[in-house]
């Protein structure tokens, strides 16, 4: 007995024969017009699927017409992805370049409030800088096996909520 038939309790019906079970044995032409009429059914159900999704999509469409010198805003982030767990899959650098889709892009409205005075950073010969905390939003004690961990949650100078990290208190302390 094949491994088909005895999960589903049928024969497997393969590509080579659409037939409907219970039918007789068709042979030569027969099974050609049939086979022929059976692929032109599934051509029709297949271009009106492709219509059908093809309408949702045009709906979401929109015409997007940008000029030379024109501001946009363009939609990027470090993540990648959410895996399992909650944990975050960074983006790898070698993945992030300057060709982009047009999807995107946002148009830019022009308003003062948007502009940011930049404040003074002090650059290192080689263009690093040093971050400078501001508040601690959070302390934790991480437990390992045979010690504790104090560890605080650290808000850096130009930077958001989001973007806060945990540090060990006592390198902070210093």
């Amino acid at each position: 007995m094949a491994p088909y038939k005895a999960l589903y309790g049928r024969r497997c019906r393969t590509l080579l024969c659409w037939s409907e079970l219970g039918e007789g044995k068709m042979l030569g032409p027969d099974l050609l017009r049939e086979t022929e009429e059976r692929v032109t059914l599934i051509q029709d159900r297949l271009k009106s699927i492709f219509d059908r999704q093809k309408g949702y999509a045009d709906l979401k469409r929109r015409g997007i017409e940008y000029e030379v010198g024109e501001k946009a805003f363009l939609k990027v982030s470090p993540w990648k992805k959410v895996l399992r767990f909650g944990k975050k899959g960074k983006l790898s650098p070698r993945k992030i370049h300057d060709v982009f889709h047009v999807s995107m892009l946002r148009k830019y409205q022009s308003d003062l409030l948007h502009i940011v005075e930049p404040e003074s950073v002090e650059l290192q010969p080689n263009l690093s800088y040093e971050e400078e905390p501001v508040q601690i939003l959070a302390r934790e004690v991480k437990r390992l096996r045979n010690k504790t961990v104090p560890l605080v949650k650290v808000l850096w100078r130009s930077h958001t909520v989001e973007e806060a990290t945990w540090e060990l208190e006592e390198t902070m302390r210093q």
